[in-house]
C-alpha cells in the first residue's frame, strides 16, 4: 500500500518510538512529585521544552504543551479572546481555516464576539488589502493558518505579521500545524504572538501538541487545577509524548532541506501527470488542480484536485483498490457528506466541491517512482470511473 495521506498523519520516526518506549519503561514518575523519579520526569519535560524552543528559535518558557493541534487552536483563540475582551470584541480569520479554528470562531460569535471570515481568492489565498480593510480599532485577534491543510495554499503570514506589527492591541495567531517541520517556522520572523503545532503531522505521537505564547502575553486558562504549564494548563504532563514530540520536531527540522527538495520534485511530477492525463478528454470530464502554480504559494507536500461529478469518497476507495491511500479534504471532516467548505470558499461549485481529493507525501517517497505508480493508478481510476464506464457498468477503456 502506497501511503499518500501524510497531511492527515505521518508514520512515527523509528527513533521516536524507541525513545518513547524507553521513557515509558524507565521514567514513569509524575513531574510534579518531589522524589527522584519525579525530578527525572520534570527534567525530561524541561529538556524537551528547550529542544522545541531551539527548533523554533524562541525561549523555552514560550512553549506550552497541549494534547494536539485542536487544543492548541482552541486555547489560543478562546484564551486570547477572553483575556483581552476589555480591548475589544472583534476577531478576524479566513473562510478556509481548519475546523478547530472555524468552529471555535463560530462558538465565540455565539458568545458575543464579532467575527469576520475573510474571503479568499480562487487559489485559496487571503489578500492583504481585504484584511487591511477588515481591521478596526475593536480588532483584538487575527488568526490564519500558514499552510492550508486541505489544498496546500501558503498564506501570506509573514506579510500579515508586518501589517499587524504597529497594532499592539491586535494579537496574531498562526495555525502552523500543517507547516511545522515542512516549511521554515520561526514565530518571531512571522510576527506571531501565538502559534500552534502538532506532533503527529511530522513523525511524532498523536495526542501531543504545542502552543507558542510570546513572552509577556497572558491567556485565559481553559483548564484549572494543579497549575502545570506555568499555571495555564493544569493536568499531569504526558512525559513520553512530550519527549517524543521534541525528538520528532528536531529530526524534522534537521531534515527540512531534503524534505523541501524531494517533495517539491514529487509535487511537480504529480501535478504534471494529473494535468496531462489524456484519457480524461474522452471521458467528458476533466481533473482540475487546485491552488496556484507558483512554487512559493503552495506547500511542497500537498496536492489537491477535483474531478467534477464524482464523489470524493468514491475516488478515495477507487484509489485504495489500486493500492494508494489518499484522502477527501481534512481528516477531521472527511467523513462528512457535505461539499467542502474550503472549496466553496475558493469559488468552486457545489458539484466540484464534493469531488476533491488530497494527495500528501513526504521525503520518503521517491519522486520518479512515486509519480509513475500514481500515474498508473490514476489511469485505472479515471478510466473505470469515467461517465462512459459508469453507464456501461464499469467496463471502461483501459490504457
Amino acid at each position: 500500500m502506497l501511503y499518500m495521506d501524510y497531511a492527515a498523519t505521518a508514520p512515527m520516526y523509528p527513533e521516536v518510538i524507541d525513545t518513547m518506549t524507553e521513557v515509558m519503561r524507565m521514567h514513569y514518575g509524575n513531574p510534579s512529585s518531589l522524589h527522584r523519579l519525579g525530578l527525572e520526569s520534570e527534567q525530561l519535560v524541561n529538556r524537551s521544552r528547550g529542544a522545541i524552543a531551539a527548533a523554533l528559535r524562541c525561549r523555552p518558557e514560550e512553549i506550552r504543551f497541549t494534547s494536539g493541534g485542536t487544543e492548541s487552536n482552541n486555547a489560543a483563540l478562546r484564551g486570547a479572546a477572553y483575556k483581552y475582551r476589555h480591548r475589544g470584541s472583534h476577531l478576524i480569520t479566513s473562510a478556509v481555516e481548519h475546523p478547530s479554528v472555524h468552529e471555535t470562531m463560530l462558538q465565540l460569535e455565539k458568545e458575543g464576539f464579532r467575527v469576520t471570515f475573510l474571503p479568499v481568492s480562487r487559489t485559496g489565498h487571503v489578500e492583504l488589502d481585504v484584511l487591511r480593510e477588515a481591521l478596526t480599532e475593536d480588532t483584538i485577534l487575527v488568526s490564519l493558518m500558514l499552510v492550508n491543510n486541505e489544498v496546500g495554499s501558503v498564506q501570506p503570514v509573514r506579510e500579515v505579521g508586518e501589517l499587524l506589527r504597529d497594532r499592539p492591541k491586535t494579537l496574531f495567531h498562526v495555525d502552523a500545524v500543517q507547516a511545522l517541520g515542512k516549511v521554515p517556522v520561526v514565530p518571531s520572523e512571522l510576527g506571531a504572538d501565538l502559534l500552534s503545532g502538532a506532533a503527529h503531522k511530522l513523525g511524532g505521537p498523536k495526542g501531543a501538541g504545542l502552543l507558542y505564547v510570546r513572552a509577556g502575553l497572558e491567556l485565559e486558562p481553559l483548564l484549572h487545577g494543579g497549575g502545570q504549564e506555568f499555571g495555564w494548563r493544569s493536568g499531569t504532563e504526558n512525559v513520553p509524548a512530550i519527549v517524543g514530540m521534541a525528538k520528532a520536531i528536531r529530526i524534522a527540522v534537521e531534515r527540512q532541506p531534503a524534505f523541501l527538495e524531494r517533495t517539491s520534485l514529487l509535487r511537480e511530477g504529480l501535478a504534471g501527470v494529473i494535468a496531462e492525463y489524456p484519457a480524461l478528454q474522452a471521458s467528458g470530464s476533466r481533473v482540475v488542480l487546485d491552488g496556484s502554480t507558483g512554487g512559493q504559494a503552495m506547500a511542497p507536500h500537498i496536492l489537491h484536485f477535483v474531478y467534477p461529478g464524482m464523489k470524493s469518497e468514491v475516488l478515495v476507495h477507487a484509489f485504495e483498490q489500486q493500492g494508494i491511500c489518499v484522502s477527501a479534504r481534512s481528516a477531521c471532516s472527511s467523513s462528512a457528506e457535505k461539499p467542502s467548505r474550503v472549496l466553496l470558499a475558493m469559488g468552486y461549485s457545489d458539484r466540484e466541491a464534493r469531488s476533491g481529493i488530497r494527495v500528501s507525501f513526504s521525503a520518503e517517497h521517491d519522486p520518479v517512482e512515486t509519480t509513475a505508480v500514481f500515474g498508473r493508478a490514476l489511469g485505472e481510476v479515471m478510466t473505470r470511473l469515467s461517465p462512459q464506464a459508469v453507464r456501461s457498468g464499469g467496463r471502461g477503456r483501459r490504457r
